[in-house]
């Protein structure tokens, strides 16, 4: 009953998003398709419900071959790789935009572990590799609350940002993605989406391990 409602939920809420804000998106496409670059859509692929790839959509935010450049797969706070337009729509999370359509896909939901790449999944645990993405990956998570401010962190880890994500991160995401797999339930998933909001319109230091309940502790 629960994945029933879940689909409902995330099939409903992502065709009136996308209908009640086309103006804002439309424009948004029209300032991209007239930028230097000329891009509008950024696609990277990513882990997927049972491991599975799939697309991932964004709204193009940096330069072209930004994976070859300055920190490569990472990003991080000032990253000079960001266009001006593109620091906008990340500080606003509009760039996130375009993935209610993977959501409508079915590649997506609303609230689930965030999709990685190959490069970062592969450190995982191998036990957590097989569990954390049995649900769909989510748009919003346990996960994302946690490292909303995750390119600050790297910028300001006082060590090689790739080590501190690969060491430090990527180990604490994992634990809090096993956490959701195990706690899982509509009303959570309501909780994650309003704390979501409320964060995005009212930034603010919040410790999520007394919002969800045996959370497990940052080690950070």
């Amino acid at each position: 009953m629960y994945l029933f409602f879940k689909r409902f939920f995330d099939i409903f809420f992502a065709t009136v998003l996308l209908l009640v804000f086309s103006p804002f998106w439309l424009a948004i496409i029209i300032i991209l398709a007239m930028s230097g670059n000329r891009k509008v859509f950024y696609f990277q692929k990513r882990v997927g419900q049972n491991n599975k790839p799939f697309y991932l959509w964004k709204f193009q935010t940096m330069t072209p071959h930004k994976e070859t450049t300055g920190n490569g797969l990472l990003s991080v706070k000032n990253d000079n790789r960001v266009t001006k337009f593109g620091h906008y729509l990340r500080k606003t999370k509009l760039d996130e935009i375009p993935q209610l359509i993977n959501i409508i896909q079915g590649k997506m939901s609303f609230v689930g572990p965030r999709p990685l790449i190959y490069t970062w999944f592969k450190i995982y645990d191998p036990d957590i590799q097989k569990k954390v993405y049995i649900p769909k990956p989510g748009l919003t998570g346990v996960g994302s609350l946690v490292f909303r401010n995750e390119e600050t962190l790297l910028a300001n880890c006082g060590i090689n940002s790739h080590e501190f994500y690969q060491k430090t991160i990527i180990p604490y995401k994992g634990a809090c993605e096993m956490w959701y797999l195990e706690h899982r339930s509509f009303f959570l998933d309501i909780k994650i989406i309003i704390l979501t909001v409320i964060i995005s319109l009212l930034p603010q230091k919040i410790d999520e391990t007394k919002l969800f309940k045996g959370l497990p502790k940052k080690n950070f």
